[in-house]
């Protein structure tokens, strides 16, 4: 049978701007582990009715409910009232868990605050996670809940503190209660096409499938499709997902440049390399980005010669051999000079291939001829020069990651 788990932070703080759940990243991996999936994450502020609200529908509807934060010595650290109060238990404090903290903080030649004393208390029933990493002890409850086995399991917030005590104290007792099974999952990205079209292609394959989850998630320019199965076997799930891929990936052909999650900025490394290749760059309006994303891998200098942020038309000119006269009768946003950057950087530095991005990112410096999100790329290898012209949507930062994601896809195409 399935086993489905429930995430719960409680904390005001993360229902802020300021800070966000790391910790369910966390236990999300380790749970898939153990082919638990994982179904819903909540996030509860610091309220006892809150808490209790939200310790109920889980108990609802989650096997195996994990919990971190809120126990803390503060009047706001709830969690222990809010669990029992929806258990219908009694909170009761434990006097050799009292004694370790009088003797911890003796330790530490520190009076203990009277209101450390909260942190000895625990749920009716509840076993003790020890937690030599901080003075909030774990809690880990079995229960009925409405007929249904439940297993609640409550951590500290800190994640020096949650990560040690669920390796140590939890997950070997999670992994004797669970029913064997595997969760197998894989991560196709596909570059430059329209979710519509991609979904509108792969959804017939798909959709025979319907034992594996798929998921599409657009980004720009960028799309993954994610698939995940779950079984008792897990060589025979795996090949299923695998198939399911290797389908896809045969209907969508080039369009997938990684079936195995690598970024495109990882794939475009290992062609250069392949090929014992090198890149150089000329942008305009992604002021560095493009080589800012290429040189983020990982012995990228093997193959990434530089490049020129040529943001003026005189620099153009300069570092990049635009003729001025080329610029006066097609502006600086043109595939002529697109072009022309492309193969002017590729032999200032004497690379392989040459690569150009010339647009407007706006918000402003838009016309009715050259509006914001008009973008040209240029790749020139030494004998040919392909420009591919581009209207993008969106803020400048989006246009400019756009840009980007485009030029970056045409390096891998040449390189095919």
């Amino acid at each position: 049978m399935a086993v489905n788990a429930e995430i719960i932070a409680v904390g005001s703080e993360m229902l802020t701007p300021f800070r966000q759940d790391t910790n369910s990243l966390y236990l999300t991996e380790r749970l898939n582990q153990l082919g638990v999936e994982v179904v819903f994450k909540t996030i509860v502020g610091d309220g006892l009715e809150n808490i209790m609200s939200a310790a109920r529908t889980a108990l609802s509807r989650a096997d195996i409910i994990l919990v971190t934060g809120g126990l803390g010595p503060t009047e706001d650290d709830l969690t222990r009232e809010g669990f029992a109060a929806a258990l219908g238990r009694e909170v009761r404090r434990d006097a050799d868990i009292l004694t370790a903290l009088y003797k911890r903080f003796a330790e530490l030649r520190r009076p203990m605050p009277e209101n450390n004393a909260r942190q000895a208390d625990y749920v009716s029933g509840a076993t003790i996670l020890p937690n030599p990493n901080g003075t909030a002890p774990g809690q880990w409850i079995e229960t009925e809940y409405e007929g249904a086995t439940r297993i609640l399991v409550l951590m500290p917030g800190p994640p020096w503190e949650m990560k040690p005590m669920f390796e140590a104290q939890c997950l070997e007792r999670l992994r004797a209660r669970v029913p064997v099974s595997y969760i197998a999952t894989r991560t196709l990205k596909v570059a430059m096409m329209p979710e519509s079209q991609c979904d509108l292609r792969i959804a017939p394959i798909y959709k025979q499938y319907a034992d594996i989850e798929t998921t599409i998630l657009a980004g720009a320019g960028d799309i993954e499709i994610h698939l995940r199965a779950r079984g008792d076997n897990e060589e025979a799930t795996q090949e299923r997902v695998d198939k399911l891929a290797g389908e896809i990936e045969e209907e969508l052909d080039d369009a997938v440049y990684s079936s195995q999650g690598e970024s495109l900025e990882q794939i475009i490394g290992y062609y250069l390399q392949m090929r014992s290749a090198t890149v150089a760059v000329a942008e305009s309006c992604t002021g560095g980005l493009l080589g800012a994303r290429i040189s983020s891998v990982a012995g990228s200098s093997r193959y990434f010669l530089g490049g020129v942020i040529s943001y003026s038309n005189d620099l153009k000119t300069l570092f990049a051999d635009v003729p001025p006269l080329m610029i006066q009768a097609h502006g600086a946003v043109s595939r002529e000079v697109a072009a022309a950057m492309a193969e002017g950087i590729r032999e200032e530095c004497n690379a392989t291939l040459g690569v150009a991005i010339t647009g407007v990112a706006g918000p402003g410096g838009g016309s009715e001829e050259k509006p914001v999100g008009l973008v040209y790329h240029a790749i020139h290898d030494g004998i040919s020069t392909e420009v591919v012209e581009r209207k993008f949507l969106g803020d400048r930062d989006r246009v400019r990651l756009w840009a980007t994601q485009q030029a970056l896809d045409m390096i891998r195409r040449k390189l095919m």
